[in-house]
Order: C-alpha cells, then structure tokens, then sequence
C-alpha cells in the first residue's frame, strides 16, 4: 500500500498531467486550424472511461496504458471522409498548419515548464546555501583549495546563490569536463579563486551524486535541539510546540538536532518518549513518527517538526511576475540545450547509455518529490515536461520530430514526401523507440538489483 500511495500514484498523476499537456497541445492548435479532432486520448489500449461532447462531438478517452496519448484527426488516409467535411480534415491542410498542429505539442509541454519554474520562483523554495564541508583529503575539490565553511559566490563568473545552483553547474562542468573557475568566501571574509579541474572527471561516475565524487558536500554545522516550526503530523498531535528544547529521546541526551533527526528517523511507527524544556519545566511527551519511504527506497520515521535557526542554512527568494517569468524560461532553455548535449553524447559514446532513464526510475523520483512537498513535485514536473518536449523533438520517425523533419523536407522539394518513403522511415524509428526503451528498462531493472 505504502508504494501504491507513495510512488505509483505520484507517478500516474505526473504522467497524466504531462500528457494531457502534450496532447491538448496538439488538440488545441488543431482546432484554430479548423481540422476536426475525433478523438482526445489519454493512455493507449481498451478505453476505461470515454465521453462524448462539444460540437464535433469529440471522443475524450482515459485508457488502460498510461505511457501516452493521441489526438485522432479526421484523416483520409485513415477512412471515408465525408464531402462536406474534406476541408477540415488533417491531410488537406497546407504544411504550415500541420507544421504547428504538431510542434504545438512539445511547445506546449515548454511552456508548462515555464509556468511551473515561475510559479516556484514567485512563491520561493527554501535551499540550502552553497556552503563546502570539509573535503575528503585528495579528491578534486581538496586539490583546488576549497575549505569547510567557504561559500561559493560565483561558477565561470556566474552568480551563485543556493546549493542547487551549484549542483547544478558542477554538475554540468562534470559531464562535459570543463575546468571551472569558482569565487569563494571563507568563514573570515576572505574572498578567493579556485580552480576546479573536472577535465579528468570520469563520465560513468555521474550515475552517483556528482558533487559527492567531486569531493564538494554541503556543510551541515551542529544546531541546538530547539524546534523552530511544527507541521500538521505526529509531533503536533502529541503536543510539540515551537520554541522546545529536546533533551532526551527515550533517555538518551540529545546534544544537537542531528541527533533528535537520527532517532527519529531510525525509528518509524515506534512509540518515543521526547523530555522537552518548555517554559523553564520538563514535560515528557509520547510521539510516534509515522513511516513514509526516504531518498533511498527505505522506511524512516517522520515527526513533522523543523529545526530553529534553520535560516542560517538555507535561503529563501521570491521574485515579481516579471523576473519570475524570464527566470523560468532561461532555465527551461539552460535544461533543454544541456538535454540534447547530452543525448549527443550518449550518441557518440562520450557517456554511457546507462544514463538513459525509465518508467521506474521516473516513478521513484515522482515519488521521493511528492514526499518532499509540492514545490519539489512542481519542480519534478517541469523537468519532466522539458525532457518529454525534447525527446519529442528529436528527427525520429513516430515522434512530432520526425513528422517536422517531414514536413521540412516538403517545404524544401516543394511536394511531399513520398509513402514509400515514409513508410521506411515508420519502421527505422519504431526500431530506435525499441532500442532506447529497452536500454531505459535495462537500466531501471539493474537500479532496482543494484540498488
């Protein structure tokens, strides 16, 4: 029940949404042209609930296969049309509409993104500030100098503001083995230049947490065992209240907040005594954490209680509609060049294929991100909505890229392109769909065995 709730249908809900999205696209921008949509389907396979309505008396489809969509067009290659309706269906439409009925839906997909990226960017995500641990003697980052407690400000000259803005570029550094140029501050105020050489960095090790090979982890200084805020949960139904000092759990001294974290993670559905000081007396109070599934796959406790002093760690920005917007759509671009960089380099075996990601590795991620909170699954969404508009775009035939790569071709030669043609190039793309979708299966089932 716990995966069910905790990772299926995190995941259903995400593809659901991304389809419709991807689909409605296509729909939409089919009904400015004036082409007839019959049918509006999300899934493929036997039709689990299907209706009826609006003009054209369109068919709207949830079917039994969740792992895509379509928008049916009347077709005359497909079957009769009648004379009344030639002029609205799809092959009698000149290549420019059938161009933007088909790229509308990865655009729409981008634009998704977009909105979901300004949307976080409005409301603000708590992160962590780009503060270095101590890095492990003789990694990368220890060899360019960087120190416990430096704070990164800038990569390459560009501003740095959270520890995900720098994974970020790190990360990217990483894959394409760049030597990066990092401005840090130390504890003292001392401003300095590092250089990070990743030129040797080795490609397969991005499947682990780049950074943590690099030798960059984020500094996590001790922090009293006060509560600094409680969420609606266990904590709060026993009576946890902001401002407690946890002096004990279950007798044992809890000297700094990682311990209170540790316990209760340790100990999901276990009944726990918490000796707290509030007010200048003790009271013991009986918390049981519930169990929810960590970043690993494992079950851990969970109170539903942050620390205080938290601000000292993390950073938390909001911008106007404005900024939020051009934010979100440099992002959406910064993800979808470095999506197709690396694809390119999966192509000429610069990285390995085992990259590549599937359902169930998408599935884990969908859930670890709804556990975390809606803004993390809102940012999940995003970057799945970018992968999903770039793999759309790519010149394979069955994909929107290869019908656009068509269609590119008729605006040259001027006529389009031949059935035959086509036909082979239907049967080269279905045979790449395979391949990468049995390489992504592979790589989701040796996850799974690995671990």
């Amino acid at each position: 029940m716990n995966i069910l709730l905790n990772y299926v249908l995190p995941f259903i809900v995400a593809l659901g949404v991304l389809i419709v999205v991807h689909e409605y696209g296509h729909f939409l921008v089919a009904r400015l042209c004036g082409v007839k949509v019959l049918r509006f389907s999300v899934g493929f396979g036997r039709a689990l609930l299907a209706k009826r309505f609006g003009k054209d008396r369109t068919e709207w489809v949830v079917a039994a296969i969740p792992f895509g969509g379509y928008v049916k067009m009347l077709d005359e290659r497909e079957g009769p049309v009648a004379p009344g309706e030639v002029a609205r269906a799809f092959n009698r439409q000149n290549v420019w509409k059938r161009f933007a009925i088909v790229v509308a839906g990865p655009l729409f997909n981008f634009a998704f993104a977009i909105l979901l990226y300004a949307a976080l960017f409005m409301h603000g995500v708590p992160e962590p500030l780009p503060v270095v641990a101590e890095p492990p003697a003789g990694s990368a980052a220890a060899t360019a100098g960087l120190h416990g407690g430096d704070t990164v400000r800038a990569v390459n000259g560009e501003a740095v503001a959270s520890w995900q803005d720098l994974r970020w570029r790190v990360l990217k550094g990483a894959l394409q083995r760049e030597v990066l140029q990092l401005e840090t501050l130390n504890e003292r105020g001392h401003i300095a230049a590092v250089t990070l050489d990743l030129s040797g960095f080795p490609a397969d090790e991005v499947e682990k947490d780049a950074l943590e090979v690099i030798g960059m982890r984020l500094h996590r200084p001790p922090l009293d065992p006060v509560i600094g805020k409680v969420d609606a949960g266990p904590g709060q139904q026993a009576g946890l209240l902001a401002g407690d000092r946890i002096t004990h759990i279950d007798n044992v001294p809890t000297r700094a907040w990682m311990d209170v974290v540790k316990v209760i993670q340790q100990s999901p559905g276990k009944p726990l005594n918490f000796h707290v000081e509030r007010d200048g007396k003790v009271l013991v109070l009986a918390v049981t954490p519930e169990s929810v599934a960590g970043r690993d796959g494992k079950t851990i406790g969970r109170v539903g209680v942050g620390v205080r002093d938290n601000e000292r760690l993390y950073l938390q920005v909001s911008y106007g509609l404005g900024a939020s917007l051009l934010k979100a759509a440099d992002k959406t671009v910064e993800i979808s060049v470095f999506s197709l960089k690396m694809l390119g380099k999966m192509l000429t075996g610069q990285i390995s294929w085992k990259h590549l990601s599937g359902p169930v590795t998408i599935a884990d991620f969908a859930g670890q991100s709804a556990q975390m909170g809606l803004p993390y699954f809102l940012n999940f969404l995003a970057l799945i909505s970018i992968s999903l508009g770039v793999l759309n775009l790519l010149p394979i035939p069955l994909l929107d890229g290869g019908h656009l790569m068509y269609y590119l071709i008729e605006i040259a030669k001027g006529k389009p392109v031949s059935e035959r043609a086509m036909e082979l190039g239907q049967r080269v793309g279905l045979a790449l769909l395979l391949v990468m979708m049995a390489f992504a299966f592979y790589n989701d089932l040796n996850r799974l065995l690995t671990g």
